[in-house]
């Protein structure tokens, strides 16, 4: 810690750069978790996960821990080919000191900007671009992270809602039909979703639920 101060109150150039970069090491390993949320597949698969357990109305089952692991280990499987490519093309050249941090930094965006650019709607593209006054891109390079990024989240959001939606419709009818029914038995005061919750269990067994959506997710990219 001491000599960590001392590289402030040197005068040495050498010492505050590194200095410097220290700083900026720790701050990106900081917003690590925020970026594999934001540019990844992350976002639109957690989210999905999330509305088959609030329409299946089984409380805490899959628990949170399992939810986010299987979002992880399945957004690592669809980044892979990306991550390889970062690694090849930017991390490895860098290891290597074949190429400077701003190269590698500018040829690691490459495909993540690919990546992102595919499954980003251009009416959210535009509204970043136009906010920020920025010039229409040419090319996927030209586009800037800072309105890349936060048009990719919200493209993602919107379809992650949409498949959200799709799923709930079974489940939903599932509930009507058991509330009708006790309704018409004179049940009333027995609550509807503990009569519906283990024939939404059984019907998503039958189907092959957790197939059925982890393929459309895979499908999806």
């Amino acid at each position: 810690m001491n000599e960590f101060i001392e590289m402030f109150s040197s005068s040495d150039p050498s010492a505050i750069s590194n200095s410097v970069r220290i700083i900026i090491l720790l701050t990106i390993l900081s917003l690590a978790p925020g970026i594999l949320i934001l540019m990844t597949s992350f976002t639109r698969i957690v989210v999905v996960l999330s509305f088959v357990r609030t329409s299946l109305a089984t409380q805490q089952m899959p628990p949170n821990q399992v939810l986010v692991g299987l979002a992880l280990f399945l957004t690592f499987f669809i980044m892979a080919p990306t991550f390889s490519e970062v690694y090849n093309e930017a991390l490895e050249p860098l290891f290597n000191e074949e190429i400077t941090l701003d190269e590698a930094y500018e040829t690691a965006s490459v495909p993540l900007k690919e990546f992102m650019a595919k499954h980003t709607r251009q009416k959210d593209l535009a509204l970043f671009l136009n906010y920020s006054g920025a010039k229409r891109p040419e090319s996927v390079e030209d586009i800037p992270m800072s309105a890349l990024i936060p048009a990719f989240a919200i493209s993602e959001l919107k379809t992650a809602f949409q498949i959200g939606f799709m799923i709930f419709i079974p489940f939903l009818i599932i509930d009507m039909a058991v509330a009708s029914i006790l309704m018409s038995m004179g049940m009333m005061m027995l609550p509807p979703v503990m009569i519906s919750l283990p024939f939404k269990i059984l019907l998503f067994v039958l189907v092959d639920g957790w197939y059925l959506i982890v393929h459309s997710l895979l499908q999806g990219y």
